[in-house]
């Protein structure tokens, strides 16, 4: 029997050993780099958010990492993913993003996903409906349909999933600004249909926190916005278990300009913000933690985003355990959404953007995602063509069944590299929350602009580099042809606006015009209370009432959001 102290001698001298092979390992690598630097003509390289690549990375880049930081699957801290049999238990969601027209041509479009093999669906709104406008409302005009799909109220939103079973599909809706609303709708046409509340399962993004930051569809100031945010959070727990009530995304902010690491510090701060919300109003972290969800923007950076992704399982985990207190693991776990980036896609040479999604797509799956969108090839040009749609979605059962990439968990796990780089991202957003909260937290830091400024400043250094020949862009500012340019197909949108114009007027005329002035009355005393908004938003929808009928109610009390001029 070994005793304490020879035990400890022996793990002395093991520890002696390890410092003295990464010496060794020091030492060579110092001669090895100096003969790369003699024989090497390649300029430094640099990831995406402008960090210097090593040509070579070795043990001696992880020797602060211990097994304890990377875990195993489905345990903390999540770094190598949340559920214990990866992908080999249940493949991620395939989940479309579409939208366009009337009620009527997106429900064909999803029953066309779904006969393709699609396992999930996600609605694309238009802008008027984005912006919390009816179709026929003066603003909406010239944009009803066109992209994405025209909702104006519950009457819409049963024509949009007539024939759809809503206790058999899981449903993501991309809003934010009136995004309460819009899920009501949801949840009235669920009931049309005589689906129990708890049997839905889906997602409404609701992050209001990064629209003021980089996408700019709101409605109400920044106060009201997250009040209503935090009573569809305490409402939701009890009456729909299953949904998760946002989506708190990077997605935007990346779109915006912003680096990797910005993304990742930006959306987690977010989403801490939301956490604090909740618990202020008193309710338990643990009560509506595990229904918050996260979307995620897949760039070109291959490694840099499966870092991304690593890294953020693990930052969550730990703040949300030692921060917040959480004690279900539930709460600790970081479930996501990502979406190969639209940013990225180029109308030049668009076959090119096949292939940028394909390995996008492969980085977000590798990195551990639950549900993936991939761009279709002529997003940049218009909304995508059904072929398009096809061939997008063909990738991702391309990655599932054919490459074997699902077989093994975190493959990338240990990688010197990948590890190292994971390390970096953390140890960047963890500076970046430093700094949020040196100017007073995200709600100040959006209020003073500094946030805002950060992700343009961001935005102009990458188009410079762009337009300095500094980043290639394939066919864009390199490898650029004199042949004409590939024609592709496009979807061409029709007129959408007077078949909605027509929709409401019959809408309200066929109505309770009684009922609708009553529950919209009722919406605008709720909001003068600290009475949960929920129950009256949803009677409203009931009732017919229509979006903006409903944002208008509400704004009457909580007032309409003036960006503040901060350039």
């Amino acid at each position: 029997m070994t005793s304490i102290d020879s035990t400890t001698s022996i793990g002395s001298g093991l520890s002696e050993e390890k410092d003295r092979e990464i010496e060794r390992l020091r030492s060579e690598l110092s001669a090895w780099k100096s003969r790369f630097d003699k024989t090497t003509k390649r300029d430094i390289a640099f990831t995406n958010s402008e960090k210097e690549v090593n040509p070579l990375y070795t043990s001696a880049d992880t020797d602060g990492l211990s097994e304890a930081d990377l875990g195993v699957p489905g345990s903390y801290p999540y770094t190598r993913g949340i559920h214990p049999t990866g992908y080999r238990g249940k493949l991620w969601t395939m989940r479309q993003f579409a939208g366009f027209g009337s009620a009527s041509d997106t429900n064909e479009r999803y029953k066309f996903l779904l006969a393709h093999g699609q396992t999930g669906l996600s609605v694309a709104f238009d802008f008027p409906t984005l912006m919390g406008y009816d179709s026929d409302h003066p603003r909406s005009e010239g944009e009803v349909g066109k992209c994405g799909v025209a909702i104006s109220s519950l009457a819409d939103m049963e024509v949009l999933f007539d024939g759809i079973p809503l206790d058999k599909v899981s449903t993501s809706m991309t809003i934010n600004g009136p995004a309460v609303i819009l899920y009501c709708f949801y949840l009235a046409a669920a009931e049309k249909q005589g689906v129990d509340l708890k049997q839905l399962r889906g997602t409404i993004q609701n992050d209001i926190l990064k629209e003021y930051m980089a996408q700019h569809a709101w409605v109400y100031p920044i106060e009201p916005a997250l009040r209503l945010i935090v009573d569809c959070f305490a409402w939701s727990a009890e009456h729909v278990p299953q949904w998760n009530t946002i989506s708190i995304s990077g997605y935007h902010i990346r779109e915006a300009g912003a680096t990797a690491a910005q993304e990742l510090a930006f959306t987690l701060a977010d989403g801490f913000t939301y956490v604090e919300r909740g618990i202020a109003r008193g309710l338990d972290v643990d009560s509506f933690a595990p229904r918050l969800s996260f979307f995620w923007d897949i760039h070109n950076d291959f490694f840099e985003e499966i870092a991304k992704l690593r890294a953020a399982r693990r930052i969550w985990a730990r703040h949300m355990r030692d921060r917040y207190g959480a004690k279900d693991p539930r709460s600790l776990v970081m479930r996501f959404h990502s979406q190969t980036a639209g940013v990225t896609l180029t109308a030049q040479q668009p076959m090119n953007n096949v292939v940028r999604v394909a390995y996008q797509a492969m980085a977000a799956v590798l990195g551990g995602t639950q549900s993936l969108h991939t761009n279709s090839m002529d997003e940049t040009l218009a909304l995508p063509t059904e072929e398009s749609v096809q061939v997008a979605l063909r990738t991702q059962q391309v990655l599932a069944y054919e490459t074997g990439v699902p077989n093994v968990i975190d493959p990338l796990g240990g990688s010197y590299y990948v590890e190292a780089l994971t390390s970096q991202m953390e140890e960047e957003a963890e500076g970046l929350f430093k700094q949020i909260e040196d100017v007073g937290g995200v709600v100040r830091g959006l209020e003073t602009g500094w946030l805002q400024r950060k992700i343009a400043e961001s935005a102009a250094r990458q188009q410079w580099e762009i337009e300095q020949h500094r980043r290639v862009i394939v066919g864009v500012n390199e490898f650029v042809t004199d042949e004409p340019e590939l024609t592709i197909p496009l979807l061409k949108i029709g007129n959408t606006d007077e078949e909605q114009r027509e929709r409401l007027a019959k809408l309200r005329a066929t109505r309770d015009s009684a009922l609708v002035e009553r529950r919209l009355n009722e919406l605008r005393e709720a909001a003068r209370t600290n009475e949960n908004m929920m129950p009256h938003i949803l009677d409203a929808a009931r009732a017919y009432c229509t979006l903006y009928e409903i944002r208008a109610a509400m704004e009457d009390v909580f007032g309409a959001y003036r960006e503040p001029v901060f350039f």
